[in-house]
């Protein structure tokens, strides 16, 4: 089983979106170079949902 690795993003490759709204990084959950998750606006963030997939709790 692959493992579940947190990915950031800065600047232009922000989504539009969240640039607009002033946000300058983003992180994205991924498993074997694919995204899993959207894009998320902290890092706490992307750890919980991180560690909620690491004990079944998720299905992506």
């Amino acid at each position: 089983m692959a493992q579940v690795q947190i990915m950031s993003v800065i600047g232009s490759a922000v989504p539009a979106a969240l640039r607009a709204s002033g946000l300058l990084a983003c992180w994205y959950l991924v498993r074997d170079g694919e995204p899993i998750s959207g894009p998320l606006t902290s890092l706490p963030a992307a750890q919980a949902l991180s560690q909620q997939i690491g004990a079944g709790a998720f299905r992506a």
